[in-house]
């Protein structure tokens, strides 16, 4: 059986799955806290998918 590839989101879709506005998500980033991101060498930024869901897992046991 074939390993399933961690899908990597664009911020766009992050923020629309998140759901808050794009200058919140860029001051999470700037902050250190926000997921983890990946910066690929054309500067474009990505998220895998594992990570997004680690994330939100890690606020859902602090609230």
């Amino acid at each position: 059986m074939a390993k399933l590839r961690d899908e990597m989101l664009t911020i766009p879709e992050v923020i629309e799955e998140i759901g808050v506005p794009r200058a919140t998500f860029y001051r999470w980033r700037q902050l250190r806290k926000g997921p983890k991101s990946i910066k690929l060498p054309n500067g474009a930024v990505r998220i895998r998918r594992s990570e997004l869901e680690r994330w939100i897992v890690t606020l859902e046991e602090a609230a």
